[in-house]
């Protein structure tokens, strides 16, 4: 028997004062969903003892409060958070988040294989225990130009990494359903694994289809009559709140006591303001309980439902023998963090000066090709325009028609019907393609804003109204390496370098929350009226979709005028 074995019986029975006990408060049974008052006791990474009296070599008063399993987001990008794996551990773990399950989708799709191995390595070195899901969707899309290309040879590798979990949201659902050889191959690969889905809308056979493959969970269900339709066929609904998609008001209904073990919470995309002003997933646990959800139903897909979900065997109760990963909060309702342990170690600042640092990866990743004014001008002609019509709270888009007016032999703007131009440049240094468009929803009354940030492919786009300040505002993504910039009459009024491939700052989380607050003053002094113009920005290249269709070639049928970076 090992030492470590011996240890945790020897303080589990109580021979020896545990290494850490909690006394005096009351922990969340998520089989029963009693309040127990009772002492927990740590050794190691581990609880070895419950409803009991302990003592310890360490012993910290909790009287008042409550303890609940630490909580896991089940499927997230963290560079949408804008900030390295060695930050983002830093911002969300005291929150409570002390397990994140990540799919390095976007770093990936700049980057390939040197995105995702940046990602596994740095996975090793943070305090809070983050998972990669293989990215399985790179490139995209055929319709945009990414920076790299990894078929299922290059992910095969990765797939006995100790943080690898199995293959990310296979997001290409008609080339599943139409058998697809690259989608079978990558999803055959992966048979007996973990294989996350995504699949918007996607009801009925096609549906049966796509799940006879194994995949299991999905994060994109709007309606809880969608939902519910997934569950009935074995689907796991990963609930999502992030700072665009905001889906939890609307799937509330099917947050309940009987269906929770087949719910989890995610946040998908979710910038440091937001976390900062509102929280992670401990803001979904408060909105929840509010809106009157039973408090065992949300934190059981906060915690346990969760980890079963992704094979993750020992966290999500509160019992011996399970992992300590502990949040110690003030009551179930504000849900907030007064102390938080990460398999047995209380989080402070000095765990995590201890991490070894990554070197960063992807520093020269922008490669745009410097344009002009002229290259956002669009010919006029007769007739209706399309336009691409942003859905506040959404990454879906409409397909929109409008007579737009002249301005000589160009097409202009529409500020009236608040109408302006928009335009992806590729960035990756492929082939330098520029396509223009016209967007409605942004708010925009003069200047432009730029974004190396655009899913999933990421090259440059630009919204704005003039076309020498969307020149300025792309031209300058070059100079800083990546990131964020509005311009206003000629000036850069805000930006934000993410040089780490273009979607991640160097700067401690503090720094950019701060700037994206300046940013988002000098969008708001644009006109912008959306609640996060730059992360609408970053979705706004996804193809349009005005009818969601399979069609026999297996691809889901889209406007031509979609933009094509």
């Amino acid at each position: 028997m090992s030492e470590a074995l011996e240890q945790f019986i020897d303080q589990g029975v109580g021979r020896e004062p545990a290494d850490i006990v909690l006394k005096g408060g009351q922990f969340f049974d998520l089989v029963t969903g009693e309040l127990v008052a009772s002492d927990i006791a740590i050794s190691g990474d581990r609880i070895v003892g419950t409803c009991g009296d302990y003592q310890g070599r360490e012993e910290i008063d909790i009287s008042d409060l409550t303890v609940v399993p630490g909580f896991i987001d089940t499927h997230l990008h963290i560079e949408s958070s804008l900030v390295t794996p060695h930050e983002f551990d830093r911002c969300v773990l005291p929150l409570g988040i002390t397990t994140a399950i990540c799919d390095p989708h976007e770093i990936a799709n700049v980057l390939g294989t040197e995105g995702i191995q940046f990602f596994l390595d740095s996975a090793m070195e943070t305090i809070m225990d983050i998972r990669v899901q293989l990215s399985s969707c790179v490139p995209a899309t055929h319709l945009e130009t990414s920076g790299a290309d990894l078929p299922v040879e290059r992910l095969v590798p990765f797939r006995h990494h100790p943080k690898v979990i199995g293959l990310a949201e296979f997001m290409n659902f008609p080339g599943v359903v139409h058998k697809d050889p690259v989608c079978l191959a990558k999803l055959d690969a992966f048979q007996g694994g973990h294989i996350d889905g995504h699949a918007p809308l996607l009801r009925g056979k096609e549906l049966n289809g796509y799940l006879a493959t194994g995949i299991r969970t999905d994060h994109e269900c709007t309606s809880a009559e969608e939902a519910l339709e997934k569950i009935r066929k074995g689907m796991h609904i990963l609930v999502r709140e992030g700072s665009v998609s905001k889906d939890l008001h609307a799937l509330m209904p099917i947050i309940t006591e009987r269906l929770s073990p087949y719910l989890a919470l995610c946040t998908d995309d979710r910038n440091p303001l937001d976390i900062a002003e509102q929280g992670h997933l401990d803001h979904m646990i408060r909105t929840a309980i509010a809106a009157g959800v039973e408090p065992l139903a949300i934190y059981r897909a906060a915690s346990i439902s969760a980890a079963r979900a992704f094979g993750l065997r020992d966290r999500g109760l509160i019992a011996p023998g399970w992992r300590a990963d502990l949040v110690v909060v003030d009551n179930l309702e504000n849900c907030k963090a007064e102390i938080v342990f990460s398999a047995g170690r209380r989080v402070r600042d000095a765990l995590f000066a201890g991490r070894n640092p990554v070197e960063p990866v992807g520093l020269d990743s922008v490669k745009a090709r410097e344009v002009k004014a002229a290259d956002f001008a669009v010919p006029y002609s007769e007739g209706e325009t399309s336009v691409i019509g942003v859905l506040p709270g959404k990454i879906i888009t409409e397909h929109r028609r409008y007579r737009l007016p002249a301005e000589g032999n160009q097409t202009g703007v529409d500020l009236a019907r608040d109408v302006i131009k928009v335009a992806v440049i590729e960035r990756h240094g492929v082939n330098g393609n520029h396509a223009n468009g016209f967007v409605q929803g942004f708010g925009l009354k003069k200047g432009a804003i730029a974004s190396t940030v655009g899913h999933d492919s990421h090259n440059v786009c630009v919204v704005g109204v003039s076309d020498e300040d969307m020149a300025l505002a792309a031209n300058r993504l070059g100079e800083i390496k990546g990131g964020f910039v509005v311009v206003e009459d000629g000036k850069i009024t805000g930006e934000i370098a993410l040089p780490v491939a273009g979607l991640m700052s160097l700067e401690p989380y503090e720094r950019v929350r701060d700037t994206l607050h300046h940013l988002r003053q000098a969008a708001f002094a644009l006109g912008a009226t959306l609640e996060e113009p730059f992360l609408q920005l970053a979705f706004l290249p996804l193809p349009v979709i005005p009818h969601l269709k399979i069609s026999d070639r297996g691809l889901v049928d889209v406007d031509k005028f979609a933009l094509i970076g």
